[in-house]
């Protein structure tokens, strides 16, 4: 079991990387022993939200300047394992592009962050579910209209609206036909417990590669998730860590 120890100027956070997602586990400790995080900052922070760091371009960085782009020359398949692991307080999860011009959902190849979030009650829970049905239904929708694009594009280059209409019809069917079949996303009993005991980020769940979590020095987290933050979310005082893989 790999485990990494993540000294800041606030104080340390041991972190359990899992054997289920190896790509990003092998990846964290290699650039660990090579010393890559050393120096670098929590750059970006938010409150009741999480802890972003990895950036190389963060050391000694001055005041001021913009962070959050740098990182190697490559990028991590995603690993994304829900509901098995979700972003409960404390998960270890890594950074990446949005959709639009990733939609794989591949990794960065240094950038992470670690979730603070906040507590939610049963009733917000199932809002989100139903959020997170309506988002599924589009999703499915849209891709069925790529995989139709040439005959929508005739029906309209024709000026066919009832062939349109009676397409959209079917692939609204479709899409129902389709979610039925794969199920709706739903919260499982442990997710509902942590989110609503404990806390995280609920919203996140399924859209990036959760890769461990916090065993020691959540009390740290709390601590720079508060601190005092500038323009871009830099805390006012810098966060440095150094980072190391350790055997228990």
């Amino acid at each position: 079991m790999a485990k990494v120890l993540i000294k800041t100027t606030e104080g340390d956070i041991k972190v359990r990387l899992y054997d289920e997602t190896p790509l990003h586990r092998d990846n964290f400790l290699k650039l660990a022993k090579e010393g890559y995080f050393d120096g670098t900052l929590f750059h970006r922070v938010i409150k009741d939200f999480m802890i972003q760091g990895g950036d190389p371009e963060s050391k000694n960085a001055p005041k001021g300047k913009m962070l959050g782009t740098g990182g190697p020359d490559y990028t991590i398949p995603a690993e994304i394992d829900c509901p098995r692991f979700f972003h409960k307080r404390g998960a270890l999860s890594a950074a990446r592009l949005g959709d639009e011009v990733n939609p794989q959902r591949e990794s960065s190849g240094s950038q992470f962050y670690i979730v603070w979030g906040k507590a939610y009650k049963q009733n917000e829970l199932r809002q989100m579910e139903k959020q997170m049905a309506m988002q599924v239904e589009q999703e499915i929708f849209n891709q069925l209209a790529r995989d139709h694009h040439e005959e929508i594009m005739n029906f309209r280059r024709c000026r066919d609206r009832e062939g349109l209409m009676k397409l959209q019809d079917q692939l609204a069917d479709e899409t129902r036909s389709r979610c039925k079949e794969q199920g709706y996303p739903k919260f499982t009993d442990e997710q509902v417990k942590a989110y609503t005991e404990q806390g995280g980020t609920p919203f996140l769940d399924g859209q990036y590669t959760v890769f461990g979590e916090v065993e020691e020095g959540l009390d740290v987290v709390e601590k720079i998730q508060n601190c005092e933050t500038l323009r871009g979310d830099r805390p006012k005082k810098d966060v440095v860590m150094q980072v190391a893989a350790v055997n228990d």
